[in-house]
């Protein structure tokens, strides 16, 4: 059985459910460390985020405004995108359209095309 994604006290976690982007792509430059695995992102506006190299496994972006945010380097294993705004994203390569699309509109799970 997997992990629920739940609301952590991580700070840096704690910067996105505020929309406070700007501080934390700061604070990610300067090397801040952080665990955004399994966590609830849902409704949240993460527009500008810095994504590149982060491990989000597991977590749970429903209703998750995405628009441009470049995924390429990212771990999204077992994410959710149900009805988020993901214009202009960029996903990891092993993620097929067919496993977006899924996830998107029936909010499976990601799975890697390895």
């Amino acid at each position: 059985m997997s992990q629920k994604p739940q609301i952590k006290t991580d700070p840096m976690y704690v910067l996105l459910r505020d929309e406070k982007i700007a501080e934390f792509n700061k604070r990610k430059a300067k090397g801040e460390t952080f665990d955004l695995t399994y966590c609830d992102f849902r409704g949240i506006n993460l527009q500008g985020v810095d994504a590149d190299n982060i491990d989000f496994t597991g977590s749970y972006f429903r209703q998750t405004d995405l628009r441009g945010i470049d995924f390429s380097n990212s771990n999204l294993q077992s994410c959710s995108i149900n009805n988020a705004q993901i214009f202009g994203c960029y996903f990891p390569k092993e993620i097929t359209a067919d496993e977006i699309n899924l996830s998107l509109n029936h909010g499976t799970r990601i799975r890697y095309n390895v």
